[in-house]
């Protein structure tokens, strides 16, 4: 067991040094698939999206999938909605179920509500009067176990489907994680990485891509011509997470996280949060995020991200149990982000 985890240690070391390290350009260049970045589960987002190693259960599938195998229940359901930008809205789903001796298996989908766009062409720069409707959608798989009683780790396997008009690209992305609990011996102390989005580049294909084009000065008539649409790359980062919860009472409980995350496509972002609980069953809320080097052509900055809050209310029976979450994200240029969620405990 020994020899596992340092091999993971080590493995998680050389792939974040890699990416701290690698070519200006990487870092900051332009990625795709930009949906992956998007977050779900309010109670995360409520705590500027700080908590990768206070998650657990289903709740950390998009946050870190070592928390998955924390599960307090023997399976989970969950269902969120978020109002993103622009009158976008963001569905999603999963199940998770803990296998004792196996660790725990988890699905999840998600899906962006983009409505309808108008087809335009130069000819027609108003509107052909034909519309097409954007999808892009996430399923993830995840397998998430306990090494000893204070290591966990997880996978995910994202398949990542994105479809304009005539026009789609499909990828794969991965994310890993762990979580290392009471360090130093030091009671309600966490540590965590998570390396996120980490996969092939992807690349459009399709129909949409033929157009016609005639070659002057040859007698020849038009012909359908392919546009190689260039590749792009998953937006790949790396995160680096503290947790803090401290004992109080069995009444009262509290905790304090944060995060500092090296991206490859965009600069570094630091979070902070928070929670106080009381009695398990009423929870409150906030965060803050911002981001280093972040500044638009106005000396201004560019990050579009703030101050979060939420709240919730968890309720257990015999056998059963119920959770109702909340968040507020500010943004700027956009209205604020709202979250809610369901979560089922069996």
């Amino acid at each position: 067991m020994n020899k596992i985890i340092k091999l993971i240690t080590v493995f998680v070391l050389t792939l974040a040094i890699t990416n701290i390290f690698a070519e200006g350009g990487k870092r900051t260049g332009t990625a795709g698939a930009s949906e992956l970045l998007i977050p779900v589960g309010p109670r995360g987002i409520a705590m500027g999206e700080s908590n990768l190693v206070t998650t657990s259960g289903i709740e950390a599938l998009f946050w870190n999938p070592a928390g998955v195998s924390h599960m307090q229940n023997s399976a989970d359901v969950l269902f969120s909605h978020m109002s993103y930008i622009a009158d976008i809205g963001v569905e999603y789903g999963a199940v998770a179920a803990n296998f004792e001796g196996f660790g725990a298996i988890a699905l999840s989908i998600k899906s962006l509500s983009i409505g309808d766009i108008n087809v335009t062409t130069t000819s027609n720069p108003d509107g052909t009067g034909e519309i097409f409707s954007p999808t892009m959608v996430t399923a993830g798989l995840s397998y998430s176990r306990m090494l000893t009683d204070a290591i966990s780790v997880g996978l995910t396997a994202n398949l990542v489907s994105e479809r304009m008009a005539d026009v789609s690209a499909t990828g794969f992305a991965f994310d890993f994680g762990v979580i290392y609990q009471n360090l130093g011996d030091i009671n309600g102390l966490s540590i965590g990485v998570v390396l996120k989005n980490l996969g092939p580049e992807m690349k459009y294909d399709g129909s949409g891509l033929y157009q016609e084009g005639q070659i002057s000065g040859v007698n020849r008539p038009p012909t359908l011509y392919k546009i190689d649409a260039a590749p792009f790359e998953m937006p790949f980062n790396f995160q680096l997470a503290a947790g803090y919860q401290p004992k109080i009472d069995d009444m009262n409980t509290l905790q304090f996280t944060g995060i500092y995350m090296n991206n490859n496509f965009s600069p570094d972002e630091y979070k902070l949060g928070g929670e106080y609980g009381y009695n398990n069953t009423f929870f409150v809320r906030a965060g803050y995020q911002f981001a280093g080097n972040a500044a638009d052509s106005f000396g201004e900055s560019s990050y579009i991200y703030g101050l979060t809050a939420g709240a919730g209310i968890n309720y257990e029976v015999e056998g059963f149990g119920i959770k109702v979450d909340y968040a507020f994200r500010d943004t700027k240029y956009f209205d604020g982000n709202h979250v809610f969620a369901l979560t089922l405990g069996f």
